[in-house]
């Protein structure tokens, strides 16, 4: 019995760290999002804000479960709005 209620522990922390994640990494999109919108309409922007919620991610990503996310610089951000014009 001991056994089992280690696994269903174990899974449960790994289910709250995806859903951890999910949230986070909808944050992140959100922020790109705001960031492509700003850079589009040729107005100032940093991806500060994106930067902070994937070192959120990639903290939660140590811990085996979910997938590490890369950091964000404005030149990428910038070079992807080009792409889309």
């Amino acid at each position: 019995m001991s056994v089992h209620k280690e696994i269903s522990k174990h899974s449960n922390k790994q289910n709250q760290l995806v859903q951890q994640f999910m949230i986070l990494d909808e944050r992140r999109e959100r922020a790109i999002d705001e960031a492509v919108k700003l850079c589009s309409a040729k107005k100032p922007f940093t991806t500060d804000r994106i930067n902070q919620v994937t070192n959120e991610i990639n903290a939660l990503a140590r811990h085996g479960v979910v997938p590490q996310r890369k950091l964000v610089r404005t030149e990428m951000v910038e070079e992807y709005v080009a792409r889309l014009t």
